[in-house]
C-alpha cells in the first residue's frame, strides 16, 4: 500500500507522532512521500507576525512565552518534520499554492498513491484530490465526532467541562470534518491540561492511523456514521473564551 501524508509543518507536537507513526505502520504500508505545509494552528494562513499578535491578543502573556520559549527550543534542539522524514528515507513533495492545483494534484498523482493521510493538514480538500488515491483519503481528528468539529478541540473540550473526548479517523469528504468514521477512540479527561490532552490525544491519533491501515488492506471494516444533526462546530476562541477557560480552573499547561 502506497501511502502519501498530508501535514503541516508544526514546531511542537507533531514531529515525535510522525516518528511513531513511521516506525510502527505494517510493512506493507510504505509510506512514499509527504507534503508539508506552513504551519497555521489557527486555521487559516497567515503571517508570522499575525500568528504572533493573535496569540497574545487571545491567550494572553503566559501563555505567549511559554510556546515562544517552547518554540525557540525546539529549534534548536528537537528534529523537525521534514529531518524526522528523512531520518527514515520518506521523501518531500515540493508543493507552491494551493494543493487542490491542477499542477499539484498531477505531481501528487504520479506518487502513484492507495491512499492519503491528513495529520494536521490545514488546506480544504477539493473532491478531485479527495479522490486522487483508490483507497481513499483519511483525516484524524482529536474529538469524538461528530461532536466538536473544526478547530482546537481539546481546548473546547476543556472549556466546556467534557468528561470525556477521543480521536476519530475519518474518510474526508468535501465537508468540514464530516466524512464516515473508520477508527473511534475514546479518552477520559480527568485533570489533564490542554497541553497533556494534544499529547495524549495525538499519541491515540498515531495508534488509530495505524489500525486504520490495517483495516483498510485488510478490506472488512465497517464504518460509523458522522450525522450532522447530531454535530457541533467550533471556530478559533476569543479573548472571553478564554477567560472563561481560566475561571473554570483549566489549565493551557
Amino acid at each position: 500500500m502506497r501511502i502519501v501524508i498530508l501535514t503541516q509543518d508544526d514546531p511542537f507536537y507533531l514531529s515525535k507522532n510522525i516518528d511513531f507513526l513511521l516506525s510502527n505502520l505494517p510493512p506493507y504500508a510504505i509510506v512514499v512521500g509527504t507534503v508539508i505545509f506552513d504551519v497555521s494552528p489557527f486555521g487559516k494562513r497567515e503571517s508570522f507576525l499575525q500568528k504572533t499578535k493573535k496569540t497574545f491578543d487571545v491567550f494572553g502573556f503566559r501563555f505567549f512565552v511559554y510556546y515562544s520559549l517552547k518554540f525557540i527550543w525546539s529549534k534548536l534542539f528537537s528534529a523537525n518534520i521534514a529531518e524526522v522524514l528523512k531520518s527514515h528515507n520518506v521523501p518531500l513533495i515540493p508543493l507552491e499554492g494551493s494543493v487542490n492545483a491542477k499542477k499539484n494534484l498531477e505531481i501528487l498523482k504520479s506518487y502513484s498513491p492507495d491512499l492519503l493521510v491528513s495529520i494536521g493538514g490545514n488546506q480544504i480538500f477539493k473532491l478531485p484530490l479527495i479522490n486522487l488515491a483508490k483507497k481513499g483519503c483519511l483525516n484524524l481528528h482529536t474529538a469524538l465526532l461528530p461532536k466538536y468539529r473544526g478547530l482546537m478541540p481539546s481546548f473546547w473540550v476543556l472549556k466546556n467541562e467534557e468528561k470525556q473526548t477521543g480521536v476519530s479517523v475519518f474518510f474526508v469528504d468535501e465537508g468540514i470534518d464530516s466524512g464516515p468514521i473508520l477508527v473511534q477512540k475514546t479518552v477520559e479527561i480527568g485533570q489533564m491540561s490542554q497541553e497533556q490532552l494534544i499529547k495524549h490525544t495525538k499519541q491515540i491519533g498515531m495508534e488509530s492511523i495505524i489500525d486504520s491501515v490495517q483495516l483498510i488492506h485488510r478490506g472488512n471494516y465497517t464504518l460509523i456514521e458522522n450525522p450532522k444533526e447530531a454535530s457541533s462546530y467550533f471556530s478559533f476562541p476569543t479573548r472571553a473564551d478564554v477567560s472563561d477557560f481560566y475561571k473554570k480552573g483549566k489549565r493551557f499547561f
